[in-house]
């Protein structure tokens, strides 16, 4: 097992916020310890990131106007306004505002 930290990232996307609120319910009713909790979530953060990172192959650019971005505790972050995304299948989707937040994916040691 590798001592690779992940970001909680996705914690706050709907299966996430689901796991999270399932696990709110059965500490609420004693069936799970919280630590068991905490473990369960960490193994989703590890899970969703390594399968996005595996499989995922899907490709797309974007054009929009940077309105505001941030550096901060090796993390940077992106508000993006009036986004056309251009997908691989040559497909359009526009957005009135996007935030991306963008991690270092190195592992410690690695240059």
């Amino acid at each position: 097992m590798n001592n690779q930290t992940y970001y909680e990232l996705y914690r706050r996307s709907s299966i996430g916020v689901a796991l999270t609120d399932a696990l709110d319910d059965l500490i609420s009713d004693g069936r799970i310890a919280p630590q068991l909790a905490m473990k369960i979530l960490s193994n989703f953060d590890r899970s969703v990131t390594d399968i996005l990172a595996q499989q995922v192959t899907a490709k797309l650019s974007f054009k929009g106007h940077l309105d505001t971005y941030r550096f901060c505790d090796e993390v940077w972050t992106f508000l993006i306004k009036d986004v056309t995304f251009k997908l691989d299948n040559s497909q359009t989707v526009q957005s009135e505002r996007v935030k991306i937040v963008s991690c270092n994916s190195k592992k410690p040691g690695e240059t």
